[in-house]
């Protein structure tokens, strides 16, 4: 597997723009016979099709919802980062590129993250443009504020559905191509797998959701931006559909998987009410802003009413620990923080929440202030749990968020398979292990405006292998391997006596990913998870309850498609975490702690990416690595205090 990354020579700062020079075009002419296909519309995947299409490419592009509208980025609420310095507080695109490589625990590709502080400044520019309502000052201007890992405001927002309103802009640029004719939507339609033609993505084979018909579609180069794979833990704030699928399924054809242990828990969540519960609820990290973290510091207390708990009772534990960033730590020291509190019986409700307490701000700003900022989230706070959080304080736990690995991509974001090309989560690149908040979005509109445009001229200009069509025997060969797939799930359970739902199994597999490749690991746990998961696998394609048929609209059918490849897919994010013996932003490992119970990373063994090759379902991958040079920002331990 080569895992050449292609990053430009010279200045960091400079790389982008020799890259840009040096990268082959196609001219606008040549650009109108050539097809692209795109799957995923969420920030990364319309922002691509929307501007690859206004350069003259034809673009096919497939989402599994009723609308393009209605992908997972539109659940994203605190806002987007940009190096704008509008505070005239100290940021620039070298501090957005440092804290980001902090944040990441020194475990990203510098060339790419500073790229992407680089072009935040335009993001910002194309949003307003389109007409996102961006929050703004008195003046006018636009309103910034602070999120975790950072000691300035660069965050831009549009209330509490700043990932809502950028979608919509995306989605209004996509719109402008479809009525064009240069965008084909296909909603409703899921990939199922990635189809290769002399080792090259050439198509991608779907099943339509609603009439259950196979179909095959050809192109000159294929683009992934399908998102995390956060739901292996079954219980996280993504969408219920929210899957690994996409990805999984270019990972068995060939494609390295880095870094599949790196995942995000976010320590702003509505805790778990219940043994049913289908989705955790996010409470947006721009409420760390004005909002106090804190539990009672006598046990004693538990049982009184947080407004009966004098203040010289109450524990500000980020604060006291972490007196420089306070309450703004990154998500990755926030959560662990949390956890230990609730650990040693000082958890809130259940036990296993703290309190987020505004009362502070309302004394400062009032609460017409507060409910400018916030309204929105306060309101869907107490719609789902009842307490008023002007109030109350919220109570809230850590719970899986994002995903920092994904498919290996070079500088251009093209995979280990010549001519796939991968966006926004789906990839690796840019968030090591652990993302700051508000880096998500930046990222997602960063690849599909100011990066893909460019990346994949060249790869047409130089690797195109010329014209083919979903007659090639590569795509009947593929598509025949699908409804093979297909009928085995359909046929699970039939000639068992004993069945189980879907969910049942996926309910299962995330308590053991949860127990023991979750917030904390140790070897023990994932070796036992290692064990479990594959004896859960042959339950399910033993007992698992698949029914209806596949010509329908058929929603057992897709979830168990999903639930399969999690299935796999966990074995490969236990054996990365097992592999990777040290801790770092949200691989932590409980063997490798400071006395205070902070991460201890291991630089000399491990500053490197850990990508994945696929040898077949229950073996372990082959593992390849990519070394990480810091060559701009010095390898330190990391300290928020």
């Amino acid at each position: 597997m080569d895992l050449d990354a292609k990053i430009p020579s010279g200045p960091i700062e400079k790389k982008w723009d020799k890259a840009r020079f040096e990268l082959k075009l196609v001219n606008p002419a040549n650009k109108r016979k050539h097809r692209l296909i795109i799957v995923g519309t969420g920030l990364a995947g319309a922002s691509a099709a929307a501007t690859l299409s206004e350069l003259g490419y034809d673009i096919d592009c497939f989402c599994f919802q009723d609308s393009p509208r209605r992908a997972h980025s539109i659940a994203a609420q605190g806002g987007i980062n940009a190096a704008k310095n509008y505070q005239n507080d100290g940021d620039s695109v070298w501090r957005l590129f440092y804290d980001t490589v902090k944040g990441g625990d020194y475990r990203s590709r510098e060339a790419n993250v500073y790229r992407l502080a680089q072009v935040s400044v335009n993001i910002i520019d194309q949003c307003v443009a389109q007409g996102v309502p961006f929050a703004r000052e008195y003046g006018g201007t636009l309103a910034n504020r602070s999120f975790g890992g950072a000691q300035v405001s660069r965050t831009f927002y549009a209330r509490g559905q700043t990932g809502q309103q950028l979608l919509l802009g995306a989605y209004s640029a996509l719109n402008k191509q479809i009525a064009r004719g240069k965008v084909k939507m296909h909603p409703r339609t899921e990939m199922l797998d990635l189809v290769l033609v002399d080792g090259h993505a050439r198509g991608i084979i779907t099943r339509n959701l609603v009439t259950g018909e196979i179909e095959r579609w050809a192109a000159d180069a294929v683009i992934l931006a399908t998102g995390g794979y956060g739901n292996v833990f079954y219980l996280s704030t993504n969408a219920m559909g929210s899957n690994v699928t996409a990805a999984y399924r270019a990972y068995k054809r060939g494609a390295g998987f880095a870094n599949p242990c790196f995942t995000q828990i976010h320590p702003t969540c509505i805790p778990v009410s219940g043994d049913y519960q289908s989705k955790l609820t996010l409470m947006s990290e721009s409420l760390r802003n004005d909002g106090r973290v804190w539990v009672p510091r006598n046990k004693e207390d538990l049982g009184k009413k947080p407004k009966d708990i004098d203040e010289k009772d109450r524990y500000y534990y980020l604060e006291e620990r972490y007196p420089s960033f306070g309450n703004l730590v990154p998500r990755d020291v926030a959560s662990r923080a949390a956890k230990k509190v609730c650990d040693e019986g000082f958890g809130v409700g259940s036990g296993q929440s703290v309190y987020l307490d505004f009362k502070t701000a309302i004394e400062r700003d009032g609460r017409a202030a507060v409910a400018d900022r916030y309204g929105n989230l306060f309101d869907m706070y107490e719609r789902i749990t009842g307490e008023n959080p002007y109030g109350t304080p919220m109570r809230i736990y850590p719970a899986v968020h994002y995903t920092m690995g994904g498919l290996w991509v070079d500088y251009n974001l093209m995979s280990t398979i010549p001519g796939l090309h991968v966006l926004g989560e789906a990839n690796f690149s840019d968030h090591g292990a652990n993302r700051l908040g508000a880096s998500a979005l930046m990222q997602g509109l960063a690849d599909g405006y100011f990066v893909i445009p460019y990346t994949i001229g060249n790869y047409i200009a130089t690797q195109f292998k010329g014209e083919i069509g979903p007659e090639h025997p590569a795509f009947v060969k593929a598509e025949a391997e699908v409804r093979e797939r297909t009928r085995k799930l359909l046929e699970i359970g039939k000639s068992s006596g004993k069945k189980r739902s879907v969910d049942d199994f996926h309910r299962s597999l995330g308590k053991i990913m949860w127990e023991n490749c979750g917030m904390a690991r140790n070897a023990k746990g994932l070796e036992q998870a290692l064990t479990q998961i594959p004896e859960l696998r042959e339950q399910f394609w033993k007992q698992a309850y698949v029914p209806g048929g596949s010509e329908e609209l058929n929603p057992w059918l897709e979830k168990a498609g999903r639930v399969a490849d999690f299935l796999e897919f966990a074995e490969v994010m236990c054996h990365d975490a097992l592999y990777r013996d040290e801790s770092c932003g949200g691989h932590f490992r409980e063997e490798h702690q400071t006395e205070e119970g902070e991460a201890v990373r291991n630089d000399e063994d491990f500053a490197h990416g850990a990508v994945w090759e696929y040898e077949g379902v229950g073996t372990k991958p082959t593992l390849h690595t990519e070394q990480l040079e810091f060559e701009n920002v010095k390898l330190t331990t990391r300290s928020y205090k």
